[in-house]
């Protein structure tokens, strides 16, 4: 108040804030990606953990639907062969 130096923004303390701190709020609320700044300035778009590993989930669960498939239709062009 009664200072010489003029106030400092928020955006300057918003500078400062520790990133970890920030990541762990948006893993919290469940987001899928996060975009970070680099230095070169470029935005990266970077997805969440927790999203690649039910993506893999994903993925399995596919992958041994299509392995029963590919065994019942061996099984069926098995026996119409035999037929």
């Amino acid at each position: 108040m009664y200072g010489r130096k003029a106030p400092t923004t928020n955006q300057q303390a918003a500078s400062n804030k520790n990133p970890n701190r920030v990541l762990g709020g948006l893993r919290g609320q469940g987001v899928d990606t996060m975009t970070v700044l680099g230095e070169d300035g470029v935005q990266h778009t970077i997805p969440s953990q927790k999203y690649v590993q039910s993506l893999e989930e994903k993925l399995r669960t596919q992958d041994n639907r299509i392995a029963k498939l590919e065994t019942q239709l061996r099984r069926i062009s098995r026996d119409q062969k035999m037929d």
